[in-house]
């Protein structure tokens, strides 16, 4: 692979940019995954990292009605501002707007630090498009488990989802670049155990960490690893199968929760 300024650029990418293509696109520089290479490759990080302190902002602000209309419910529960419905009552949107909720200062902080160090290095090799898709169906993919598997009356919320999976994401990209991948085990090893540690204190969604780090391998892999000839395909391919997965795992659990 060959380190470009924002971003990575397969060699073959490279060859076709130096105007020997046929295409009109042939002289505009690709990243690893066949993205736009951009001149602000931080853009998107920087639009998520905004979205997610505008939201904690507003909840400081708000307070408690706030969080109960954004945070992860399965089912209907009376909280402290009266009912509140889940999920399971056709609230689908909270699979994804928990995902920008944040409640404590050292919540919001962790996940942010990760995006920050994360993101611009995925965004780059990816491109935005495959960056955002990314980020979006590994939160979802977080909330989706949590859904299925956690008490459907305990509420969740947060970025850590989305935030695994990118770590999850980084994993399969230093591997593709042949990287030294033990600093980003490690880093992984030290985030599983404080997240699975029953001494923690910390009230931890341990599904929406797995689900999204499974999520964001599985989409990152095929994106680095299509072959280049059905690269469209097989990057639409991985993420149209992992949305309809969610999808339907969302629709049993809910038909087993209401049925």
């Amino acid at each position: 692979m060959i380190s470009a300024s924002v971003g990575y650029q397969c060699p073959e990418c490279v060859r076709g940019g130096s105007g020997t293509g046929h295409r009109p696109d042939a002289n505009r520089p690709r990243t690893l995954a066949g993205g736009a290479v951009t001149a602000d490759p931080w853009l998107i990080t920087k639009v998520l990292l905004g979205v997610n302190i505008a939201v904690f902002l507003a909840i400081l602000a708000v307070g408690r009605p706030l969080t109960d209309e954004l945070l992860l419910f399965g089912r209907a529960a009376t909280g402290p501002y009266g009912p509140v419905e889940g999920v399971a009552e056709g609230q689908w949107y909270r699979l994804l707007t928990s995902a920008f909720a944040h409640q404590e200062f050292w919540h919001i902080g962790m996940n942010m630090l990760a995006l920050w160090v994360l993101g611009p290095q995925i965004e780059g090799a990816l491109g935005r498009a495959r960056f955002i898709a990314l980020y979006l169906l590994s939160a979802l993919g977080g909330s989706v488990l949590a859904y299925v598997l956690a008490d459907p009356q305990q509420a969740s919320l947060g970025a850590s989802g989305a935030i695994y999976g990118l770590f999850g994401a980084m994993a399969v990209l230093v591997k593709r670049l042949k990287y030294d991948m033990r600093p980003i085990f490690i880093l992984l090893a030290l985030n599983l155990f404080f997240t699975f540690a029953p001494w923690s204190g910390f009230s931890i969604s341990w599904e929406a960490h797995v689900g999204g780090l499974v999520a964001g391998a599985v989409i990152a892999w095929a994106m680095v690893y299509a072959p280049r000839e059905r690269r469209a395909l097989v990057q639409y391919g991985a993420c149209g199968a992992v949305l309809a997965l969610e999808l339907v795992a969302c629709v049993v659990r809910t038909m087993t929760l209401t049925g």
